[in-house]
């Protein structure tokens, strides 16, 4: 693949409802768009930074400077083999792996194009169907809460997951199980306890749920182990799990018993399937993690959770209608009437395009590199 011209584009899309979790509200999706040109193909991804760095190091700011002023002047007029040797190239950055998959994921799309498979094809897909969750945030009340869980049960969302924080925790998970005793239910902390927490935790075992996502520290795989040892629920870790490394530390230690995979936070597809196949043969259930992304990411999405490991849970790979009143894909991203999403293949011909239209209406900012 040589590398002609690379475009940045930063859109904005307003989300149809605001999005709280511990750490911020979402009001828009403030993103990257990455274009890559090569001999005539274009390679579409987008970085799932957000506006600040609060979910992780990273945001779109350092995101375009580590683009714009380490990565693309390395790449652009050079041949490059495939996504693995572009991030073999890249090795010497430190971190900063949203900023290396938005080039990865964009490779991945022109290696499509020119082999003529479908991704679930180059990533060893092997289901047809995704199961679809369902992300909430945090609301003003209960009973707002409750609305949003009854809407996305009725369009028969496989599991539902709601944000906690300290002092909207315990009290609303036991009323949502009063309305709900048998739903499957998650709960969402994105690392807002310590170990000082631990009898809350306790508490919550009688809840049953599925698991905890991500109670403690963004970076901690230690205090989770002994959080783990300590309840009867399972602990799943998302933030901790940057890394192929991270996910064996964290299952030697025994620090979760479920892991949440985002391809983007561990640095792209390639090392995302690495770890797919890391807890597949430690026998470590996983799921593919969202991070409300649009329709070019949330479709590489659900390529990714056609991977065999992925059999079990629900994804945070919900319709794009869940986030957004517009998109940027034709089609938009819809769920089935047994609340699947039916993966792209060869077999099927289902095929996503960017909608450049929409693009342009939402772009706020555009850089060439070429």
């Amino acid at each position: 693949m040589r590398i002609d011209r690379i475009d940045i584009i930063r859109v904005l899309n307003p989300f149809s409802h605001p999005f709280e979790t511990s750490f911020t509200k979402f009001e828009n999706r403030d993103a990257l768009l990455v274009k890559v040109y090569s001999e005539g193909l274009i390679g579409w991804a987008e970085c799932k930074a957000f506006f600040g760095p609060y979910y992780n190091p990273e945001d779109n700011g350092t995101v375009l400077h580590v683009l714009k002023d380490i990565i693309i002047p390395r790449v652009l007029h050079t041949d490059i083999e495939s996504p693995k040797a572009f991030m073999d190239s890249v090795k010497f950055i430190k971190g900063n792996r949203l900023a290396k998959a938005a080039i990865e994921n964009a490779l991945w799309e022109i290696l499509l194009q020119q082999t003529g498979k479908s991704l679930k094809t180059l990533l060893g897909g092997t289901q047809d169907e995704i199961k679809v969750g369902v992300s909430l945030g945090m609301e003003k009340d209960i009973t707002t809460l409750l609305k949003q869980i009854e809407k996305y049960l009725a369009l028969g969302y496989h599991r539902t997951k709601i944000k906690i924080k300290p002092g909207k925790d315990y009290d609303v998970i036991k009323a949502i199980r009063k309305e709900y005793p048998d739903i499957t239910l998650t709960v969402d902390a994105n690392s807002a306890y310590t170990l000082k927490d631990i009898e809350l935790f306790k508490r919550m075992d009688e809840f049953h749920l599925e698991y905890i996502e991500q109670p403690l520290g963004e970076s901690d795989i230690v205090d989770h182990a002994a959080l783990q040892q300590a309840i009867e629920t399972p602990i799943c870790l998302d933030e901790s799990i940057d890394s192929y490394d991270a996910a064996l530390a964290a299952i030697k230690l025994k620090s979760c018993r479920v892991i949440n995979i985002k391809s983007s936070r561990v640095g792209g597809l390639y090392e995302a399937k690495r770890i797919h196949d890391l807890c597949v043969e430690h026998h470590i259930p996983v799921w593919c993690g969202g991070m409300t992304e649009l329709g070019i990411g949330r479709v590489q999405n659900i390529s990714f959770a056609s991977l065999p490991g992925f059999s079990q849970l629900a994804h945070d790979v919900a319709a794009s209608e869940r986030y957004f009143a517009d998109d940027i894909t034709i089609p938009k991203v819809d769920i089935t009437p047994r609340c699947t999403i039916v993966v792209p293949s060869e077999e099927n011909g289902i095929v996503y395009a960017v909608d450049e239209k929409a693009v342009d209406a939402m772009a706020v900012n555009h850089w060439i590199f070429k």
